[in-house]
C-alpha cells in the first residue's frame, strides 16, 4: 500500500490539534500504547499546541479494526501489531502530511508511549527495509532521518522482538540528521521494566545520538495515565506534569535548531 493512502485511513481515525492561524505548523505526531488512543495522550497534544506546534494522536487501531478488548489480548501480549508492523503508520503519516496545508512535514517531531515507542524505535531500526516490513511500498527511511527532529521515547517497550537493543539504528547519511532522542523510564516499571529501555538507549548513544533521560525511580508503567487498567500501574499526577514539562523542553530544544 502507498503511504498516503495507509496515511488518510490512519488520519481519518486519528485527532489533530492545531494552533490558531493558517500555518504550516510543525508537527508532533504522538503514538499511543497498546491500550489503544486514551484520552490522557490529549493532554500532551495540548502542550504541543502551546508550544507552538499542531499535533496529531494517531490511532493504530481502529483503521485496523482492532477494538480495545481484542488490543489487550493481543497487542499487548505481543501476539498482533508487534512495534515493527505498526512502524507502518509513522512513514504513512509523513507521506499524509505532504498534502496537508497547515502542516510543515519537514518539521516532525515523533513521541510514543509503551508500544509505540517500540513502533518509533523499530522504524529507525529496520533501516532500508523499511518498506518489505511494513508493506508501505514508499517508505523512506531517508524522509524519516531528513524530516523528524526529535523523539520522545516514554516508557518504551524495547525487550525481543524490539530491534534497538541489538541494531541502533544505523549510521545516517550525510544528507540526513539523526533525531535528538529523549525518554521517559520508570524505575518500578512491571510492565517494560527499566533496564531494557536502558540497555537500548545507550546502544544509541554508543552510535553517537544524543539522548536525553528523564529517569523516575518511583514511577510505574502508564504512571500518567488516570485511567489505566493494569494493576500494576500507578497514577502519579505530579509526574504526569513533570513529563509535560519535559515534553514541551523537548520540542523547543528541537525547534530551535
Amino acid at each position: 500500500m502507498l503511504g498516503a493512502d495507509w496515511g488518510a485511513k490512519v488520519a481519518e481515525a486519528s485527532k489533530v490539534f492545531r494552533p490558531s492561524g493558517p500555518g504550516p505548523f510543525p508537527v508532533a505526531l504522538i503514538l499511543h500504547g497498546c491500550g489503544g488512543k486514551t484520552p490522557f495522550l490529549e493532554a500532551y497534544a495540548r502542550v504541543a499546541v502551546e508550544a507552538g506546534w499542531a499535533a496529531v494522536v494517531v490511532d493504530s487501531f481502529a483503521p485496523r479494526g482492532i477494538s480495545p478488548l481484542r488490543a489487550k489480548l493481543t497487542v499487548c501480549t505481543g501476539t498482533a501489531l508487534q512495534g515493527l508492523k505498526r512502524s507502518a503508520d509513522i512513514f504513512a503519516m509523513l507521506a499524509w502530511l505532504e498534502d496537508q496545508p497547515w502542516a510543515d512535514p519537514e518539521r516532525v517531531f515523533l513521541a510514543g508511549w509503551s508500544h509505540g515507542g517500540w513502533a518509533i524505535m523499530d522504524g529507525y531500526a529496520i533501516g532500508a527495509q523499511a518498506a518489505r516490513a511494513t508493506g508501505i511500498v514508499d517508505a523512506d527511511p531517508l524522509k524519516l532521518r531528513a524530516r523528524v527532529r526529535g523523539a520522545l521515547l516514554v516508557y518504551p517497550y524495547a525487550a525481543y522482538p524490539s530491534l534497538t537493543s541489538s541494531r541502533g539504528w544505523g549510521a545516517a547519511p550525510e544528507s540526513t540528521t539523526t533525531p535528538k532522542v529523549f525518554s521517559v523510564v520508570g524505575g518500578r516499571d512491571q510492565v517494560v521494566g527499566w533496564k531494557y529501555p536502558q540497555r537500548a538507549l545507550e546502544r544509541l548513544k554508543r552510535d553517537g545520538l544524543a539522548v536525553d533521560t528523564a529517569f523516575y525511580p518511583d514511577a510505574t508503567h502508564a504512571f500518567d495515565d488516570d485511567r489505566a487498567n493494569d494493576p500494576r500501574a500507578k497514577y502519579r499526577p505530579d509526574l504526569f506534569a513533570q513529563t509535560q514539562g519535559y515534553f514541551a523542553q523537548a520540542l523547543a530544544v528541537v525547534r530551535a535548531d
